[in-house]
């Protein structure tokens, strides 16, 4: 089965080269990069890693980098589609223990980040976004916000994604619920380092926008 690497990214200079590297590392050849609108020299960092890289003119979101990857896996024969954050937070060893839930039967397994380690605070924001997840469409999942997913070819091809930005995440879960698709969640490990904690966060008002834009999805 072919398995394909999506790494969304946006002004990841200081980790994207390792990330690339570690994939490859691990066996991992097939790896697509999506540069959505880098001001810095991401794409030029990950062309010299000779992987697939599409880039977008303008920063778009994460979810519009995710359409756009899971889009060219599909069109280059993937079985198997695995999205990995470009901020050097995840550990490629876990890609295989999510993989062999696919290949068990499941249409979609999602890593849960979420224990002890993880700091207070964005534990939190995390439950509270699974909370509204699941009072918008009725499926809770222990880690919406993880950016470490695999995904069976059936699955992401009944995936209709019309989000752009980070509420991507808890729309996914959505498509799950209501395509009837078979999810399972493993434990993975998070690399903590002072950078990743610096991406990603959500303040009062970007979660504001989320919610709103995650109501709006609900009623389309």
């Amino acid at each position: 089965m072919k398995l394909v690497v999506v790494i969304p990214a946006y002004n990841e200079e200081k980790t994207i080269n390792s990330v690339i590297k570690g994939l490859k590392s691990k066996g991992y050849k097939n790896i697509i990069v999506v540069d959505d609108g880098s001001k810095d020299k991401t794409y030029e960092i990950a062309k010299k890693n000779k992987v697939k890289v599409y880039r977008h003119i303008i920063n778009r979101g994460l979810g519009g980098a995710l359409n756009t990857g899971i889009t060219a896996a599909l069109s280059e024969g993937a079985d198997i589609i695995v999205t990995f954050d470009a901020d050097g937070q995840h550990d490629s060893k876990d890609i295989q223990r999510l993989v062999k839930e696919i290949r068990k039967g499941y249409d979609v397994c999602i890593g849960n980040r979420i224990n002890k380690d993880m700091p207070f605070i964005r534990r939190l924001g995390n439950r509270i976004l699974d909370l509204i997840t699941y009072f918008l469409f009725g499926i809770y999942v222990n880690d919406t916000q993880s950016g470490l997913r695999a995904f069976s070819r059936k699955a992401v091809s009944m995936l209709n994604i019309k989000t752009n930005k980070m509420e991507v995440s808890s729309e996914i879960i959505y498509e799950l619920k209501r395509n009837n698709l078979k999810l399972a969640e493993i434990p993975i490990k998070t690399i903590y380092t002072e950078y990743s904690m610096s991406k990603g966060n959500v303040n009062i008002l970007s979660a504001l926008k989320i919610v709103l834009k995650l109501i709006f999805r609900r009623i389309m």
